[in-house]
């Protein structure tokens, strides 16, 4: 197929300096090109093989040019009409988002379903949700306490906290159970530039230990224990520790959760036998309000989760040298109650600093 344009002098310079342009645009220079072999009678066989490009690109633009001349060349993108953020179409993305579903079963919104669903920029959607502060694609868990008694409970443990009793001893207690000695299968290859550490999927599981903690709150100092089981005589076992580590005359608080092994028949004789320990224990489901539960948290990120152990024996040297290094910087956890003269209940603010 052939096809000849005639073009003016000032046609085919305005042409010629485009297609020869190096700071121009390429797609430009291209058209500008096409439309000087078709002014200088090539086949479009011919401008196929020397532009790489299609019928469909020859046609376009030698149709355009032969409407508009030069003025047919430039780009234009149908694009979609401008639309402007009103208060209305605001709440309506408000709503869409906090209200209801991708119907592709999706769990959440993204900007551009919403924006395909409302028929609007992704763009507007990520302004409206930034501006309001929603983040779909988060998910914050949480457990509420059913303990009828969980006030009283609560203004118990904060209280010793926040204004604890003179000349004693303040201490959080609780046990991390069943910590895996595992060892990597594969050798572990070492963080370098631009490479994060690695390890290997498969490892051997050498067994599990229980480490039990008191965590002072006036000091931020650590005794800790290992354990092969988390038994009631483990407990009145490290409760022992606690208190020969203590002044013979010193009141020491013990704050500890729920869990059974802290309330059996061995643990009343320990503190009958013992009229300074006094146990405190948090409200059902509230295990948050023990403050060992961040220090846990810690030793979990710095010395478990990427730990790599030969031996029950070695899991629990790395534990002990750990606390033992953690003692020589200790460092508190300041707690604050918001407002203390509202009753604390379930949705009452306490922030940990």
């Amino acid at each position: 197929m052939k096809s000849t344009i005639g073009l003016t002098e000032g046609e085919r310079g305005e042409l010629r300096q485009r297609a020869a342009s190096r700071s121009g645009r390429a797609d430009d220079g291209r058209r500008a090109r096409l439309i000087l072999l078709l002014a200088a009678g090539h086949s479009w066989a011919q401008i196929r093989d020397k532009l790489s490009c299609n019928d469909a690109f020859i046609a376009r633009w030698s149709k355009r040019f032969g409407r508009e001349r030069l003025a047919g060349l430039f780009s234009r993108h149908a694009g979609q009409g401008a639309r402007k953020l009103t208060p209305r179409l605001e709440a309506r993305i408000l709503d869409w988002t906090v209200k209801r579903k991708p119907a592709d079963g999706s769990t959440h919104w993204s900007t551009r379903k919403l924006g395909l669903a409302l028929s609007i920029s992704h763009m507007m959607v990520a302004r409206v949700w930034a501006k309001h502060g929603l983040k779909p694609q988060r998910l914050d868990r949480y457990m509420a306490s059913n303990d009828p008694d969980f006030e009283r409970k609560a203004a118990d443990i904060i209280g010793l906290y926040v204004n604890p009793p003179a000349h004693a001893a303040v201490f959080c207690v609780d046990e991390k159970t069943a910590i895996q000695a595992l060892d990597r299968k594969d050798p572990v290859l070492p963080l370098s530039p631009g490479r994060a550490e690695r390890h290997g999927f498969e490892y051997y599981r050498h067994g599990t230990l229980s480490l039990y903690a008191a965590f002072n709150t006036k000091t931020g100092e650590v005794l800790g224990k290992t354990a092969a089981r988390h038994t009631s005589a483990e407990f009145v076992a490290f409760l022992t520790d606690i208190v020969v580590n203590q002044p013979v005359t010193q009141e020491i608080h013990v704050i500890a959760d729920n869990l059974s092994a802290h309330k059996t028949k061995q643990v009343t004789e320990f503190l009958a036998r013992h009229p300074t320990v006094h146990l405190h224990f948090t409200p059902t489901y509230a295990s948050w309000l023990n403050q060992v539960e961040l220090w846990f948290a810690k030793i979990e990120r710095d010395v478990i989760a990427r730990g790599v152990f030969t031996s029950v024996s070695n899991l629990r040297q790395k534990l002990m040298r750990y606390i033992r290094q953690y003692n020589k910087t200790p460092k508190t956890i300041k707690w604050r109650y918001r407002d203390p003269t509202r009753r604390i209940t379930p949705n009452s603010a306490v922030t940990v600093h």
